[in-house]
């Protein structure tokens, strides 16, 4: 179970499904109030550029991985692929953040996110803000 962090990340890479996007716009909200910096590909790329190499240049330099979890980011590739990254990443032990949306099958992205701690976010959305915060010893602030 990886370990409590009080330092403010440099950057955290949003791994979701579109499916879920006004969820994680949601949660960006939060973050970005709470000055934490986040990597989030609706609103980090631009309509020309390849979206795979964004993603790509992403991932190898953010330092935490937040990964939002529902019954549509178990069925995507990219998710999967995102994940897959960031467990054989040095740079994210102990770094990755399984955020549960909606109640699902996690065990179909990676059998090993069972033995992470998860921050569940299908209940109360302001208690849930206020857990994944204080991983970072943040206070969570309502709007």
């Amino acid at each position: 179970m990886p370990r409590r962090s009080a330092s403010l990340p440099r950057e955290v890479f949003l791994s979701h499904s579109s499916q879920d996007r006004a969820f994680v716009k949601k949660l960006a909200k939060v973050l970005r109030r709470h000055g934490v910096p986040f990597w989030y590909g609706e609103s980090h790329i631009l309509g020309a550029q390849q979206w795979h190499d964004e993603i790509g240049k992403a991932l190898a330099r953010c330092d935490w991985f937040l990964l939002v979890l529902s019954p549509h980011s178990v069925r995507s590739k990219w998710v999967k692929r995102e994940l897959l990254y960031a467990l054989t990443d040095d740079r994210y032990i102990e770094r990755i953040l399984p955020v549960l949306r909606k109640p699902c099958d996690h065990a179909r992205l990676s059998w090993t996110l069972a033995s992470f701690q998860f921050v569940d976010f299908s209940g109360d959305f302001n208690e849930a803000c206020r857990l994944l915060l204080r991983r970072w010893g943040q206070t969570y602030r309502r709007a």
